[in-house]
């Protein structure tokens, strides 16, 4: 399932993230943000050049700050296009300002963007796949295609196939109670 779990063994960058982070749930906002920031800037690159850039973007982006990202005018745009230190891409800084602000009504609506994407995770009385979360954030966030959306979610636990069942990360994470655990299928008729 996961080719992850062999390469990132040791990787000075990849290993500490595989171990600690990847699949990992959490609940914190700033994390949340943070995640979906660096897999959106990720797109077309290699997840170890945002590994090396992830101190610069939190520098850029005031920690992850929601509330400071969502009032970032445009000083704060033309400042992060000239920053060395992050993807300088303007539909990904506009996307992370947007985004920002999507997540400020989702607390509005649902509480905080942790409720939000449990409220999400079934479809019913089904888990929702990947196909049926793609639609959503399309609908919901800016800059978010089918694979950032799918590396966003498995990333935090709300998609399986972070990890092989015999990675020790893989039962580590299984005694967190990962969302894709949580709602099991409906049995067939």
């Amino acid at each position: 399932m996961s080719g992850y779990c062999d390469f990132a063994r040791g990787h000075p960058l990849h290993g500490p993230y595989h171990d600690s982070e990847y699949g990992f749930p959490s609940r914190d906002e700033a994390v949340l943000f943070e995640r979906l920031i660096l897999e959106i800037n990720q797109a077309g690159l290699s997840w170890e050049t945002m590994l090396k850039k992830r101190d610069g973007f939190r520098r850029a982006y005031s920690g992850f700050d929601v509330d400071t990202v969502a009032g970032y005018g445009e000083r704060d745009r033309e400042r992060l296009l000239a920053d060395a230190g992050i993807i300088r891409n303007r539909l990904k800084v506009d996307a992370a300002i947007h985004n920002a602000q999507v997540i400020q009504r989702l607390r509005s609506s649902h509480g905080s963007f942790a409720v939000w994407l449990d409220a999400h995770v079934s479809d019913g009385d089904q888990v929702r796949d990947k196909a049926g979360w793609v639609k959503l954030f399309k609908k919901t966030f800016r800059f978010t295609g089918g694979e950032i959306t799918n590396e966003f979610l498995m990333s935090l636990g709300y998609l399986p196939g972070t990890h092989r069942e015999d990675c020790p990360v893989f039962a580590r994470i299984a005694t967190l109670d990962p969302p894709w655990r949580r709602v099991r299928s409906a049995p067939s008729g």
